[in-house]
């Protein structure tokens, strides 16, 4: 059994469900840790480069990439599902996540590996020790924090109802892989509370803005002297 993944200092991310905030967290978690001096590199999964927003349109359809009916006409394996975002994973990090941390930026992801273990893992069914093997070949490390934005799966769905009049493929699912998806993340965090700070995403978002942010100069705090 392969040990596990170093866990970079510089390197956060943001998890969470549907409708959960990420976008009002992740300026926060930016403007802290820029506000503290340093350089920040934003960028997201599936996706951080021009490939892997390719790979990212081929994932998700809808609103984000093919409207012309391809992804209706041939539905994705859920294992074609997984190894796509492994794919765009891996050139992510290679391309925009390594050669940041290398020269000592620090690199905030909406979303990161954990998501393929809520929504391939827990949401599709998929066995986990394929998820953790292709995570050490493929990506090789883990955040030295995780910010999960933790939301009842209704009142997430609820929220994105009027914004999205074209969901794509994931938003499209029903309300139990959703509920899936949430107990997959609640147990990484209670696996990994050293590396999990879990954020009631249920209050107004400068309330959850707040949240994260303390959560953040907490950790920073925590980390004085190290690189």
């Amino acid at each position: 059994m392969a040990g596990a993944l170093p866990r970079h200092p510089r390197l956060v991310s943001l998890e969470g469900g549907e409708g959960a905030g990420k976008s009002t967290a992740l300026a926060a978690v930016r403007d802290l840790i820029a506000g503290r001096g340093h350089e920040v590199v934003l960028t997201r999964e599936p996706g951080g480069t021009p490939l892997a927003e390719r790979i990212r349109e081929l994932l998700l359809g809808g609103r984000d990439g093919l409207r012309d009916g391809a992804t209706d006409a041939e539905p994705l394996a859920a294992e074609t599902e997984l190894l796509l975002m492994f794919a765009a994973r891996a050139q992510h990090v290679r391309q925009v996540v390594q050669p940041a941390l290398r020269r000592g930026a620090y690199v905030v992801s909406d979303r990161f590996t954990d998501s393929s273990y809520a929504y391939q893992g827990e949401g599709r069914g998929l066995d986990r020790a394929w998820i953790a093997d292709l995570e050490r070949r493929a990506v090789g490390l883990q955040p030295g924090l995780t910010l999960l934005l933790d939301l009842d799966v209704r009142e997430g769905r609820a929220r994105t109802a009027g914004r999205d009049l074209w969901p794509d493929r994931i938003e499209s699912e029903q309300d139990d892989f959703f509920e899936r998806v949430r107990l997959g993340f609640r147990r990484r965090a209670e696996a990994e509370p050293e590396r999990f700070r879990v954020i009631d995403a249920a209050r107004p978002p400068q309330a959850v803005g707040a949240a994260v942010a303390a959560a953040v100069a907490r950790w920073l705090d925590g980390r004085q002297g190290q690189p």
